[in-house]
């Protein structure tokens, strides 16, 4: 996230951060309000109807799926520790996926309230409606340096160098006319959905769903290594009075009390993913009239997903220190999906009135989503109304294209990605790093515990957002990527009846042959490979998989694409349950509840001399554990599982229903339906 002492303004993100029955109609279900059963049906075949059955069953409010107010949980299950720490808090990704499965939903039933009703609670719940008058483009955040290891916050970390130029921001004066307003329409990526640390909003303690945000503290913070704090910073909790939680990752004699939100582009990308679908869809049924608000919406939230193309402090691309060039106009411009676009603001007026935005100088290959940069610059109703928008994103869809092309490597995976801001603090990457427009390769970026490049899922989750660009467009150089990624990843399926096996973590070697700069056409990855060092059968990814198989089977007529999505749907499917699609998980990492921090170890990293509270009393302190300051998880259902695992037992096993894994098989299935069929 970002952090804003009294001094002066400071914006510093370090790393962000898975039944058969025929059905004549069906409820949508109490979270979307609408109960009245439809009669056409959109369907061809058994997969059509098992989309229905596994709809149905994620929006049966006995399922548990959805809060009181409609909000998607991350998961059923509240015990879960992963990118989110606990299972009823959510992301901008679950209501992205939402808003997907809704447009399905509509495809198939020609009700389309569902998907409205999804947009609006996207909108009220977790788009921040501060806005940001006081907002200075020509000088748009204060530069704070990241840091490697947590226990470098924040004496390293997060200290303050307003020497330090940044570059301006290009796209704010052009929103402020285009929308009249200096609201930044964008999700925030995390919300405790139930208030359980009981933050509230702005220190009410009692308002929910509540922003919150948990990973502040460069690449070595994993999610066991976070302090969980309220994204609207009032002193009440942390340390109380004096600077809150902000002492924690920025160093400085005082502190302003604040708001600051991180938008994850992935997820703002695939909302209008699906708002291209719905359009779609609706057009074939003559209804698009219905969606017309939400598709506008859409092209206003890609308007601003531009902020994920630019560097985190609007600085060139090709920086190796912190003195490099500042931006001007669009020159700071990578026309990337980054990691993260962030802003933020002062809280009340004790302290003055100032504000902030910034982008990201990292780049993920997992995080790019060609198609809605195709969408956002060909399709009328999903064009942004912003004067240059529409360039940017034709841009942004050439440049992604040559990125995946670069990193693609010899095996067929798309390696990690690269960065303006080698070390988060602009150093000069090691001699000879090939680059891509004057950017560093980097083999994880973002977060190294563990490697952000070693989870298959974001290969499937990304080449599935190409398999679809190229069914839509039969893009030549989109089927070239495909050819070779789905060659390498068929290789390492196995599917037997009920039991299959697909890629899990990976192993990377070498490094893109060469520069990518304008001009470039490819270079030679052959000492770029990668090895599948274990399998997996994570119903989620199963599902993003198939469906990246579907969408190649059917427009390139690969026979082995599309039996191999059918067999692996069909495996899936016997893993049903009341609630929905899961398998057993074994959870090792488990272990690293307790773990007290020692030297530069992992563990829970508390600056000497901090001291505080959580609002439910657990104390704040050096020597503290992720358990310690989330002592809540002790009185959950499941916890004597892992307590029985600390005090020396067998790891804990569960069955998780994450709603972004059900809905991804849904889809699979829905699209297997109306594109292949039986």
């Amino acid at each position: 996230m970002k952090w804003k002492t009294s001094r002066r303004r400071v914006a510093m993100v370090a790393t962000g951060l898975l039944f058969t029955g025929g059905l004549v109609g069906i409820s949508a279900g109490a979270a979307s309000g609408d109960t009245t059963p439809t009669a056409k049906l959109a369907l061809a075949g058994p997969y059509g109807d098992q989309f229905l059955a596994l709809y149905q069953k994620i929006k049966n409010p006995a399922n548990g799926y959805f809060s009181p107010e409609g909000v998607p949980y991350h998961s059923i299950e509240t015990l879960l520790v992963e990118a989110p720490d606990h299972g009823h808090e959510t992301t901008s990704e679950a209501f992205s996926y939402w808003l997907y499965l809704e447009a399905m939903y509509g495809r198939v039933t020609q009700n389309w309230a569902p998907f409205n009703s999804a947009w609006q609670t996207m909108e009220r719940y977790i788009i921040p409606k501060e806005t940001q008058s006081n907002y200075n483009a020509a000088d748009p955040a204060d530069y704070a340096p990241e840091a490697l290891h947590p226990s470098q916050y924040p004496a390293v970390g997060g200290k303050l160098d307003p020497a330090v130029k940044v570059g301006a921001d290009p796209l704010a004066a052009e929103l402020q006319s285009t929308y009249g307003t200096s609201q930044v329409y964008g999700m925030h990526w995390l919300l405790d959905v139930d208030n359980v640390y009981g933050f509230g909003n702005c220190g009410d303690r009692t308002s929910k769903p509540a922003y919150i945000n948990t990973y502040q503290r460069g690449p070595q913070e994993s999610v066991w290594e976070t302090v969980p704090h309220p994204s609207c910073e009032t002193f009440t909790f942390g340390r109380q009075g004096n600077g809150g939680y902000i002492p924690i990752f920025i160093g400085d004699s005082s502190y302003a009390q604040q708001w600051r939100y991180t938008n994850a582009p992935d997820a703002d990308a695939r909302a209008v993913q699906a708002a291209y679908w719905a359009l779609t869809w609706a057009k074939e049924q003559g209804q698009q009239g219905q969606i017309a608000t939400s598709v506008a919406n859409a092209a206003k939230m890609g308007d601003y997903l531009r902020y994920s193309m630019y560097d985190k402090y609007f600085k060139t691309p090709g920086c190796t220190s912190a003195s490099c060039a500042a931006g001007t106009g669009k020159n700071s411009s990578t026309y990337l999906m980054s990691w993260y676009y962030a802003w933020g603001g002062s809280q009340g007026s004790a302290s003055g009135s100032w504000s902030w935005r910034i982008g990201s100088s990292h780049n993920h290959g997992g995080y790019q989503n060609p198609f809605a940069a195709w969408a956002l610059s060909t399709v009328p109703e999903l064009t942004p109304r912003s004067a240059t928008a529409k360039t940017d994103w034709a841009t942004s869809l050439t440049r992604q294209i040559d990125f995946y092309t670069w990193l693609q490597s010899a095996d067929g995976a798309i390696a990690g990605g690269a960065t303006n801001s080698w070390n988060g603090n602009y150093s000069a990457p090691p001699s000879g790093t090939p680059t891509f427009y004057g950017m560093a390769y980097d083999e994880k970026p973002v977060y190294h515990d563990p490697p952000s490049n070693q989870w298959f899922g974001f290969q499937a989750w990304t080449m599935e957002r190409v398999a679809e660009y190229y069914y839509v467009t039969g893009d030549a150089r989109a089927k070239a990527l495909l050819d070779k990624w789905v060659t390498w990843a068929l290789a390492n399926t196995t599917v037997s009846g009920s039991t299959y096996q697909i890629p899990s973590t990976l192993r990377w070697s070498g490094r893109p042959g060469g520069n990518w700069q304008a001009g470039t056409t490819s270079v030679n990855n052959a000492n770029l490979r990668v090895t599948v060092v274990d399998r997996t059968t994570d119903v989620g990814v199963a599902g993003a998989y198939a469906r990246t198989l579907i969408f190649y089977g059917a427009k390139a007529a690969h026979a082995q694409s599309r039996t191999t999505a059918k067999a692996l749907l069909d495996a899936v499917m016997t893993h049903s349950d009341t609630k929905g699609v899961a398998v057993p998980e074994t959870r090792n990492d488990y272990n690293r509840f307790d773990d007290v921090l020692s030297g530069t170890g992992d563990g829970l990293f508390i600056p000497s001399g901090y001291t505080g509270t959580m609002p439910n009393g657990d104390q704040i302190a050096p020597g503290k554990t992720f358990l310690d300051i989330r002592s809540f998880l002790k009185q959950d259902p499941e916890w004597s599982k892992v307590q029985t695992y600390l005090n020396g037992g067998a790891a804990p096993t569960f069955n998780y229903h994450r709603f972004w894994a059900q809905v991804d098989v849904a889809l699979a299935l829905a699209d297997y339906d109306r594109l292949i069929g039986s």
